[in-house]
């Protein structure tokens, strides 16, 4: 988006270079990534930035409300509550894409929330691998960090916020099959920086309250749950044996709360106004009469995760298929015009969409933003599906201008 910055890269891009990026990448961990790692990082201005950061503000202003909780004390499907819910959510994601405003202008606008973790730990690497590949236009004036901190500043906090006042073996990453979900290299480097392993929740053994796994063959008491369970996905899996189920009562603090996962999320957004976010409404609240321009809007399911079940080009047939009982997991949002703006050097250019990414320990008044990822998409939506046999996309991670 910052043309300097872009023109520069894309002088000094040849394929030969990105191979060998490519390749450093795996060698780090001796893993092939499974999604496909954009050939570019992608440089963002100090006025887009602000924007950002305005939008964001919108949403934090709402998630500090003193009747957040009861507002969505509904979001939270029957039978999936957790005990030991702490006060607020630990992290936030924030997803923008880059649109098209009034004038021609570009806006961020909200198209997703996540009271949920995300690659906290690879994007920073990833950042570090494209800032040793690619000095000519990776200078010091731009940072995938913000709030002025450095890259050992950003680890040693992350590592004391997952950690806790345990030691590593005490803390797990939870996650179902770990080793075949496609996050699996964040799984990595997060054991590399701090020592925890990525467990599935089928080896948990449970003994009463208490929690246990194996670790080097040596029965290892849980004290601490990073959660990267999604519970749509566990649904699915009626297959995985386990004798721990998350709505169990359990003595383990929660890195990571499952019931911010609902509570934070696409069901969150109507209920937010700002001019960063589109019109959006539960189907529940249209009382039968649906906008007649429907191609207009995504339908969207509230509780699906990674775009499934998400209606793009809508019909009224579309919605006749949700259950008048379930309406109100599912909503209209307004499409939202996504503008290339990632010049690519082989022609053409990319549309892009903006992680911003949280964390709110528990002795802090708000959320603070540390670092983010992005994807870049030159298919007609967002989306691995969208981007087939496509050159300049998918993840990468943001530079902005300090």
């Amino acid at each position: 988006m910052l043309a300097s910055q872009r023109a520069i890269f894309n002088q000094h891009f040849t394929p030969q270079r990105y191979e060998a990026f490519l390749a450093d990448l795996s060698n780090d961990f001796n893993y092939k990534i499974t999604f496909r790692v954009a050939e570019t990082p992608v440089f963002i201005p100090a006025d887009f930035r602000d924007q950002l950061l305005q939008a964001s503000q919108d949403i934090v202003r709402f998630l500090l409300r003193d009747d957040f909780k009861t507002l969505t004390e509904r979001a939270i499907p029957q039978g999936l509550n957790v005990p030991n819910e702490d006060a607020h959510t630990q992290m936030l994601a924030l997803d923008f894409g880059v649109c098209k405003g009034e004038n021609g202008t570009l806006i961020p606008q909200l198209i997703e929330m996540q009271g949920f973790p995300s690659l906290y730990f690879f994007q920073h690497w990833l950042a570090q691998r494209y800032r040793q590949h690619y000095p000519e236009s990776l200078t010091a004036d731009f940072s995938h960090l913000f709030g002025g901190i450095s890259a050992e500043q950003y680890e040693a906090r992350f590592r004391t916020y997952l950690l806790g006042e345990y030691a590593p073996e005490e803390v797990i990453l939870l996650e179902i099959e770990p080793q075949k979900q496609n996050t699996a290299i964040d799984f990595l480097v997060t054991e590399h920086f701090t020592g925890i392993r990525a467990v599935c929740i089928s080896e948990i053994i449970r003994e009463g309250r208490q929690l246990f796994y194996m670790r080097d063959g040596v029965k290892t008491h849980i004290k601490r749950i990073y959660n990267r369970i999604i519970f749509d996905e566990l649904l699915r899996r009626p297959d995985l044996q386990r004798d721990f189920n998350l709505t169990e009562a359990v003595d383990v603090e929660w890195a990571g709360h499952p019931n911010w996962f609902f509570r934070i999320s696409k069901y969150t957004m109507p209920l937010i106004e700002s001019r960063y976010i589109p019109e959006c409404r539960y189907l529940s609240d249209y009382g039968g009469n649906f906008p007649s321009d429907l191609e207009n809007y995504v339908l969207k399911p509230l509780f699906s995760f990674s775009g499934q079940g998400v209606k793009f080009n809508v019909t009224a047939a579309d919605i006749a298929e949700v259950p008048l009982a379930e309406q109100h997991n599912y909503m209209l949002q307004r499409k939202v015009e996504y503008v290339p703006v990632v010049e690519a050097a082989d022609g053409g250019a990319a549309k892009l969409e903006i992680r911003l990414l949280y964390l709110w320990e528990a002795d802090r008044p708000q959320p603070e933003l540390l670092v983010n990822l992005c994807r870049l998409s030159r298919g007609e939506m967002i989306g691995v599906r969208y981007n087939k046999d496509k050159t300049w996309v998918g993840g990468s991670v943001c530079f902005f201008e300090q």
